[in-house]
């Protein structure tokens, strides 16, 4: 038997959820004897109904992780464990973690001291007792091997795909309420460089052209103070968690993505961006020159001139443009959810 570590079923979407759900839709399709096995305060409820998850325990979160379910583990027999999303049962062997980054390593004044120190406790037992490491790009399988002292041989690099929705969007027109605008999505948080994106934007000085935020502050980050770097300015506008549906609308109709992170383990929304015909401008720093490939304009996100020298170029720029937009819908054919889980399966047959 293989059992999901479904708690990511009781999480707010960012990028590590997303890859969990899309990985477990393709697993189950693949493999309907899956068990899915999730605390019961599941917020994910259409996907959670779609995997037929089982509910166990009266705990939640890290408890009910590092408790209930390896106790739920050992009445069943000790069956191969999947866990998608970074943190696993500390000391359950039979099993297979999914680590996407170690930014918690790289930078931990990114985080707050509760998640440093658990996480740097946790993950380092994970990597030590798991069967086999899967990571989503070669930028984390090396910092893996490099900070957590693995051998190269038990990572295994899943890249992440995109949904369906970005793909499609542009079948259907649909209205733009914002006028010319820059978008930028991510999740609010000091790795994430808003601030510099802001004053760059702020230097850039095309006052006809909008700047748009979308994403929310998690509480695992240290304080971010981006509200007060936009009192007073009309063009710069947080938009908060945006859905997918309306998301791909926003990609659509913006004049360019830009995405200057600091650090990345993957980066999904370079990816969306382009499967909605969007030109992206991205940070040329860790994994997102994988990632991307020739279908975007790199920048430096440590400088606000880049920044702003990149948002410039790319919007003054229409040949420039349009080569971006080409290469960008080539590029997103390299990524998929069902390769994804199919690559996942071989993995599991193979510890299995």
């Amino acid at each position: 038997m293989i059992v999901v570590n479904s708690r990511f079923l009781t999480q707010t979407i960012t990028g590590v959820q997303r890859y969990a759900i899309e990985i477990s839709r393709g697993l189950k399709k693949l493999d309907p004897d899956i068990k899915f096995v999730s605390p019961y305060n599941i917020v994910q409820n259409e996907s959670a109904r779609k995997l037929d998850v089982a509910v166990h325990g009266k705990t939640k979160g890290h408890l009910w992780e590092q408790g209930e379910l390896p106790y739920y583990l050992k009445k069943n027999s000790n069956p191969l464990l999947l866990n998608l999303g970074n943190t696993a049962p500390v000391y359950y062997k039979t099993q297979i973690a999914t680590i996407h980054d170690l930014g918690f390593m790289r930078n931990p004044a990114w985080f707050s001291r509760k998640f440093y120190y658990y996480y740097s406790f946790v993950i380092s037992k994970v990597a030590k007792n798991s069967l086999k490491i899967i990571t989503v790009s070669n930028h984390s399988k090396k910092e893996i091997v490099e900070l957590l002292k693995v051998p190269e041989d038990k990572v295994a690099v899943v890249h992440n795909s995109i949904s369906e929705i970005f793909s499609t969007v542009l079948k259907n027109n649909h209205t733009n309420h914002y006028g010319d605008y820059i978008l930028a999505v991510s999740s609010i948080d000091p790795r994430k460089n808003f601030e510099r994106l802001i004053a760059g934007f702020n230097r850039m000085k095309m006052p006809d052209i909008k700047l748009l935020i979308a994403g929310d502050q998690n509480s695992i980050f240290n304080n971010t103070n981006l509200h007060k770097l936009i009192d007073g300015n009309n063009n710069i506008h947080f938009l908060g968690y945006v859905p997918d549906e309306s998301l791909a609308i926003l990609y659509k109709n913006a004049r360019a993505f830009i995405y200057p992170s600091i650090y990345e383990g993957f980066g999904i929304p370079p990816l969306e961006a382009m499967a909605c015909g969007c030109p992206v401008i991205a940070s040329n720093t860790t994994s997102l020159p994988e990632v991307c490939g020739d279908a975007a304009y790199y920048i430096d996100p440590l400088s606000v001139d880049s920044i702003a020298e990149g948002m410039y170029t790319v919007l003054t720029g229409e040949a420039l443009k349009q080569g971006l937009i080409r290469k960008g819908f080539q590029r997103v054919t390299l990524y998929s959810w069902e390769k994804a889980a199919k690559q996942h399966i071989k993995i599991l047959e193979e510890a299995g």
